[in-house]
């Protein structure tokens, strides 16, 4: 299995400089990134039933930003690596570990470069709200696929392409409500579940099931669903 992105060359720039600028409130409960924060309860119960349980396995979160899911998962009793291409996150990712005393071993590397280094490596690999911001998902996909040991888990989420997704992911999060920063997302990047179901196939990864996840904006919170029209998590495992 081959992987065409060299080190650097599947980031699109402005998105790392634009996540990269939120690094100093990345743990703020309340800032930019608060609705981060509430989906990330439902995201870890979904990692732990996927995987069967988290404790002593080997875990990649891709994409990690500054820590969120990789700390909790940490906090589950995964041994967890996190990468991401901003190095202002992996900072903030690093001190806030020493903060909290959950130290997941963190690197700016990008994930093609990793699955060259760490083939079959990992459990439990995890690529959560990044296939949207990257210009080749696919690569992503079959580097997660060559990052997972025979047997592994692979996850991930992202967003559907379709009326509805625009209207409450971009018009109703960014602009009317202001849950999530304009400029966030870009409509032609979110990806249909048949087309990740493709790529997946194509990595060598077998889908194993879909669900949504929907937020309450008037509760701030977020709850697993069997709607998949906007937000939803893609189940895979890479056969024995």
């Amino acid at each position: 299995m081959t992987h065409p992105a060299s080190e650097g060359a599947n980031v699109d720039a402005r998105e790392i400089a634009n996540f990269g600028r939120l690094a100093s409130r990345w743990w703020d409960v309340n800032g930019e990134m608060a609705t981060l924060h509430q989906i990330n309860p439902p995201r870890v119960r979904y990692v732990e039933q996927c995987a069967g349980g988290l404790g002593g396995k080997r875990a990649l979160d891709v994409g990690c930003g500054g820590g969120l899911l990789s700390e909790a998962l940490t906090a589950k009793g995964a041994e967890v690596t996190g990468i991401d291409m901003a190095p202002e996150l992996i900072e903030v990712a690093k001190l806030h570990a020493l903060e909290s005393g959950l130290q997941p071993d963190y690197r700016q590397i990008a994930v093609e470069t990793l699955a060259a280094e760490q083939a079959g490596h990992y459990d439990v690999v995890c690529c959560m709200e990044m296939l949207e911001h990257v210009p080749d998902p696919a690569s992503v996909i079959a580097a997660c696929a060559t990052l997972v040991r025979p047997g592994g888990t692979v996850i991930f989420s992202t967003i559907n392409r379709n009326p509805k997704a625009f209207m409450l992911a971009i018009v109703g999060a960014e602009y009317l409500t202001g849950l999530v920063e304009r400029g966030t997302h870009e409509y032609e990047k979110f990806i249909r579940p048949s087309e990740l179901h493709a790529w997946a196939r194509r990595a060598g990864l077998e889908p194993i099931g879909l669900r949504g996840l929907r937020y309450n904006p008037v509760l701030k919170s977020a709850r697993l669903s069997d709607d998949i029209s906007v937000n939803y998590f893609m189940h895979c495992r890479r056969p024995a």
